[in-house]
């Protein structure tokens, strides 16, 4: 039987840490998918100032899920070698926070073009990832983005198979693949479950592509959950709720949050209903 362990992008809560952290203790969540604080990527932090922020982590009992990184998160056309660098400064982020994953992602591709043209470049760039993140502990994390090479699960899968490595693994986003037109469940599913390590829990409708809590939109989120749990998955599920503050919270049956606090609030509270109701 598998096990699931909650996460969230806290930034999304508040840019300072403590309140961050407050709210996620509130919710029962010990750890994080560091992205931003005081305003700033994780990334745009010296060393220094990570070793303080872990220190202060330890302090309050939290631990970093993951590295919520935008390497990858660049044209196809954009100088690589610049790019290289930060994902050399996030591995050692990871490592200072003791980080089991880096998200990344796999190069925007130009709207109107096919994005098997840029298949070759997209893989040599991915490989340079996978062979510096081999030399360390970290697993690399592919987040399935709108308008990225590896944006549906076809061309997601195309990126682990090519890699072959152990050091790349899935993120899976409900939400960004009911926005590029996919059932995330059971299509994307069945074609990654064996690569899939972690989970962004969000969720959207299909006709309007809006975000919405888990379970009040098509991504059948806790079907996919039982279905992990049954197949041994234990690893995080990390909530990253995009809830906007005009959303239309009536035609859901919820009541408004006034607040980015409240709005995690509802976010956590959908999730653990989910998993309630499957018995988790």
């Amino acid at each position: 039987m598998g096990r699931f362990i909650l996460s969230g992008f806290a930034d999304e809560i508040d840019q300072d840490l403590d309140v961050q952290l407050d709210v996620l203790a509130e919710h029962g969540i010990r750890f994080l998918e560091l992205r931003s604080v005081a305003g700033r990527n994780i990334l745009d932090h010296a060393l220094p100032e990570v070793q303080e922020l872990k220190q202060h982590l330890d302090e309050r009992g939290f631990g970093v899920s993951a590295i919520g990184s935008p390497i990858g998160k660049i044209s196809i056309f954009d100088e690589f070698p610049p790019h290289l660098e930060r994902f050399e400064h996030a591995l050692q982020i990871a490592a200072t926070l003791a980080a089991p994953y880096i998200r990344v992602f796999s190069f925007f591709i130009p709207e109107q073009e096919d994005p098997g043209i840029h298949r070759c470049e997209v893989m040599r760039r991915m490989r340079e990832l996978c062979d510096r993140a081999e030399q360390t502990k970290v697993i690399l994390l592919h987040e399935n983005e709108k308008g990225i090479y590896g944006d549906c699960a076809r061309r997601c899968l195309d990126l682990v198979r090519t890699m072959d490595s152990p050091s790349l693994k899935i993120t899976f986003d409900f939400a960004n693949f009911i926005q590029c037109g996919e059932r995330p469940y059971p299509d994307a599913y069945d074609l990654l479950a064996e690569h899939v390590a972690y989970l962004h829990i969000k969720d959207a409708e299909f006709e309007s592509g809006r975000v919405v809590s888990a379970g009040y939109g098509h991504g059948r989120i806790g079907d996919m959950l039982a279905a992990l749990l049954g197949n041994g998955f234990h690893g995080f599920l990390s909530l990253e709720p995009h809830l906007r503050p005009d959303l239309d919270y009536a035609s859901l049956g919820l009541a408004a949050p006034a607040s980015s606090k409240e709005r995690f609030a509802t976010a956590a509270a959908a999730l653990k209903a989910l998993l309630k109701e499957a018995g988790m």
